[in-house]
């Protein structure tokens, strides 16, 4: 006799999503926050640059499309794998820094654990308009460090990008200054190879001639420090 075998193909995921939405629409609502208000306007300042239609990711600009990844959500960025920032908030001062502060999971987490309600839809914002990507910055003056390195020349630090991490690894790098005093230079978390990217800082950072850059733990990661001249940096 011929054995039957299971296939979890489309049709079984369609039913589960089918299922999902059901139940969802049954949650009790206990929270006044909503997709129209709050939700939806976070949505579309931190992630619609890739969840949007045409973007790199499937669509979350609409309570519909949104809704049946409440939890997924919820999930994601409480654990810091959305957005895809990849750093600590709060450890260095960062251009274009994607990650979402405290009050924003709290704020997401709150939506879903009430119920995720759309609220009135004419509170929705206008979807933003999605310019073309602008061109990656150059990588310049690059200087690798591999646990310690002691600066023998001033620089004027512009950013960082960390090399040669194992998936899902962490670790930090923090610059020791001649006067007793401790630079953060940035925390590293999750790392994920597809989502490493230059981080620039917000203003150049100064390091005298004798500071000296510490990676820990040892042998959790490179980072290649991309340094102006110190004449051009700003103060």
């Amino acid at each position: 006799m011929r054995k039957a075998s299971l296939r979890f193909g489309p049709p079984l995921v369609l039913l589960a999503m089918i299922l999902s939405d059901h139940s969802s629409a049954h949650d009790v609502i206990t929270t006044p926050i909503t997709f129209s208000g709050e939700i939806s306007r976070l949505v579309y300042r931190r992630c619609a640059a890739c969840h949007r239609p045409g973007g790199s990711a499937f669509s979350l600009l609409k309570y519909e499309e949104a809704r049946p990844w409440a939890k997924a959500i919820k999930e994601e960025v409480l654990e810091r794998r959305m957005p895809p920032w990849g750093a600590v908030k709060g450890f260095g001062e960062f251009q274009d820094d994607q990650g979402l502060t405290q009050e924003q999971l709290e704020l997401i987490a709150d939506w879903v654990e009430g119920g995720a309600p759309e609220g009135d839809p004419k509170f929705l914002p206008r979807i933003p308009d999605f310019p073309p990507a602008t061109p990656a910055r150059a990588e310049h003056g690059g200087i690798a460090v591999n646990g310690e390195l002691t600066l023998k020349a001033p620089i004027a630090l512009a950013g960082v990008r960390a090399r040669g991490a194992e998936e899902g690894s962490s670790f930090m790098a923090v610059a020791q200054l001649p006067d007793g005093s401790v630079e953060p230079l940035i925390w590293i978390y999750n790392y994920k190879a597809k989502f490493n990217h230059p981080f620039w800082y917000s203003a150049s950072l100064r390091l005298p001639a004798g500071a000296i850059i510490n990676i820990e733990p040892r042998g959790g990661g490179e980072l290649t420090l991309m340094t102006r001249a110190v004449t051009q940096a700003r103060p």
